[in-house]
Formats: C-alpha cells, sequence, structure tokens
C-alpha cells in the first residue's frame, strides 16, 4: 500500500475531513515534535523534504485530530445560513448588529456582526472567539467584560467586518453537540465558526479572500482548531490559547476532556500526552504557511510559555520548507493570562499585512 493512500480524504468546500473506514488506518504519531517525517504503511519513517511529502504528514495530523474530536461534518450539514437581525444599533466607527444564523439543521447560533462605517466592497472580515466568559459573544464586542479583550470592536475600528459567534453554552447560544451527534463540543465549535464564515463570505462588503481570525484563550484555540481545517482563513492570530499537552498542568489534560471540549481525552486517551493522537505542536505546523501569531504570555498560568516555544520550535521547519519563516511570530510580553494594548496592536499590523491594508 502506497503511504499516502493510508487514508482517503473528502474534499468538501475547502474543508480537509477523513472518511471514518480509514480511521484505523492513519499511523498514530509517537513523535509529536519532529515535524518533518511521515509514517508508512510499514511504520517507517520517510522524511519530508517537499511540500508534497508534508501534505501527507499533514493529512494525518488533520485525521488525528479527528479520532478525538470526531469527524468534520460534511455537505449534509451545511444548509442556507438564513441569517436574520435581531437588533442593530449605531456605535461611532461602525453598526453593530445582533444576528442569528442557521448552523445546521435545527440549530441557530447567536453572534454580533460589525460593519465599519462606509464599508465598501473588499473589506477584511474577522472571525472574532471569545474566551471562557459567560457572556460570550459580547465580551469581543466590547459589552463589558475585560477592555483588553475587545477585539473585534478595535479590529471593526480598523476597517475590518468583525463576526463574533458564541460558542456552545456561551452567552444566548444553548446548544447540546452530544444530542445532534458530536463526539465533542470542539468540533461543535469548529463546525459553527465555519458557517459564521460563511456569513462573512455572504456580506456584501467583505472581501472572500481576506478572511482573518483572532481569538484569546477559549478563543485561541478555537482560532487554530477552525483555521486548521477551514483555509479561506489567511491568518490566525492566538492570545494565551495553547502549548504542547505535556506541558500543560504538567501533563494532567483534565481541563481539555470535560463536556465542552473532548470528552474521549478521557474516555479513550486516559488525560495522558503520552496516548494522545495529536498535539497542538502538530496542529501549529498544519498551519504553514499561512500567518500564525501567537500572544502567549511569560507567567500564563494556564498555557506556561515554555510549551508554546515546543509548539514554535516544532513548526519553525515547517514554515522554513515553505520558505515562510516570517509568517511564524510568537511573543512573549511579561504579563498573565492577558492580551496587553501593545501586543494587541502588533497583531492587528500582522493581520493587516495578511490582507493587505
Amino acid at each position: 500500500m502506497r503511504a499516502n493512500s493510508l487514508f482517503h480524504l473528502i474534499i468538501l468546500t475547502g474543508v480537509l475531513t477523513m472518511n471514518a473506514k480509514s480511521e484505523s488506518e492513519v499511523p498514530l504519531y509517537p513523535d509529536k515534535f519532529d515535524l518533518l517525517h511521515f509514517l508508512d504503511a510499514e511504520g517507517r519513517r520517510i522524511p519530508v523534504d517537499s511540500i508534497e511529502k508534508w501534505k501527507i504528514r499533514r493529512a494525518h495530523i488533520l485525521a488525528n485530530f479527528q479520532l478525538v474530536a470526531g469527524p468534520v461534518p460534511g455537505n449534509e450539514r451545511r444548509i442556507p445560513a438564513d441569517v436574520r437581525v435581531l437588533e442593530e444599533t449605531r456605535e461611532e466607527k461602525y453598526v453593530r448588529r445582533k444576528i442569528t444564523f442557521a448552523s445546521e439543521p435545527g440549530d441557530r447560533v447567536t453572534a454580533w456582526v460589525l460593519i465599519p462605517h462606509g464599508a465598501g466592497a473588499g473589506a477584511p472580515g474577522a472571525l472574532c472567539l471569545h474566551q471562557t466568559v459567560s457572556i460570550g459573544k459580547d465580551e469581543p464586542v466590547g459589552l463589558g467584560g475585560k477592555p483588553n479583550l475587545r477585539y473585534a470592536s478595535e479590529l471593526a475600528e480598523r476597517g475590518y467586518v468583525a463576526i463574533a459567534p458564541d460558542y456552545p453554552n456561551y452567552g444566548e447560544y444553548k446548544c447540546d453537540p452530544y444530542a445532534l451527534g458530536y463526539a465533542s463540543a470542539t468540533m461543535k465549535g469548529i463546525w459553527n465558526h465555519m458557517r459564521a464564515v460563511d456569513v462573512l463570505q455572504s456580506l456584501p462588503e467583505v472581501a472572500k479572500d481576506k478572511i482573518v481570525c483572532i481569538g484569546h484563550s477559549l478563543g485561541g484555540h478555537n482560532s487554530i482548531f477552525i483555521s486548521v481545517f477551514d483555509e479561506r482563513i489567511k491568518a490566525v492570530v492566538s492570545s494565551c490559547g495553547f502549548n504542547s499537552f505535556a506541558r500543560y498542568y504538567g501533563g494532567d489534560l483534565t481541563g481539555w476532556s470535560h463536556n465542552g471540549y473532548m470528552p474521549r481525552i478521557a474516555g479513550a486517551y486516559e488525560k495522558n500526552p503520552q496516548k494522545m493522537p495529536f498535539d497542538f505542536t502538530e496542529l501549529v505546523g498544519a498551519l504553514a504557511p499561512r500567518r500564525f501569531f501567537t500572544n502567549s504570555p511569560t507567567r500564563d498560568a494556564n498555557f506556561e510559555v515554555s510549551g508554546v516555544r515546543d509548539c514554535i520550535a516544532a513548526a519553525a521547519p515547517v514554515y522554513k520548507l515553505f520558505g515562510a519563516d516570517g509568517h511564524l511570530v510568537a511573543v512573549h510580553p511579561d504579563a498573565e493570562h492577558d492580551f496587553p494594548p501593545e501586543i494587541r496592536k502588533q497583531a492587528y499590523e500582522f493581520l493587516d499585512r495578511a490582507v493587505g491594508k
């Protein structure tokens, strides 16, 4: 069997998913730090010395992530978004609309959309994902919460059309992902966020090829998760959102294993980093060559910074393979679990370069 026939890939509107029949055929990687190799049908390490060979390893990463989070939905769930405007408020530099949109049959997601005044066709779009906070989408648009996390409103003031959806069971959005057939709330979030990108691209003000994503904490890792699978996203900012599993609370993955994330981490993989089919070292690498910026403070108690450095070091050779070294940026301010003003400015300028602003 040829190495690249170890799995079957289905391409659905730019989304890479794994055929359920082939799950057992995808190799598991004991070494999730050296990304410049893949395992062939006999388990031999084959060096990755070309972009074509990297595509094999990348497909394995995506497939192994789905062993934990469940499969990415297909077109059977992609129904018309049926956007409904619930209210509209005119702010100094943008209009803020509360909307709902159909994510799939029987489910509607609540979100804010911010449209800058005078925005014509060709404005960049930003998917803005909130942290773990009860008000959900309200925080990034500046309606309560922490001032340092109002990145949706700040991007709208810079000319981005921003969409900020609620994650399942935050804000106004109540949802049981498991009753809908998902293996994790993480995968339900990925699907909802893909549909939010559909909504962004449907707006007459938004340039379809200028979509970026930003998030903090919960939103920081969700920005990685969606962007790995949805290549419509051209640049990613993850603030305080990840580290290598071995460095996460000393390797105790309990925080990742509850129903708000991926229960299989406990049920199938015993919350053990060594048994996990994927790691963030691989997910960051899988974003290459697209632009990736992380704000990872030195005193973040949630995501210990040496584990972030692990991920950046693992991903760097992949970016180098693409000749895109400058697209991978990590900053480590002397701060706690926060997104300081000077770092947000750097992040916004990073996004501006990605969309040609």
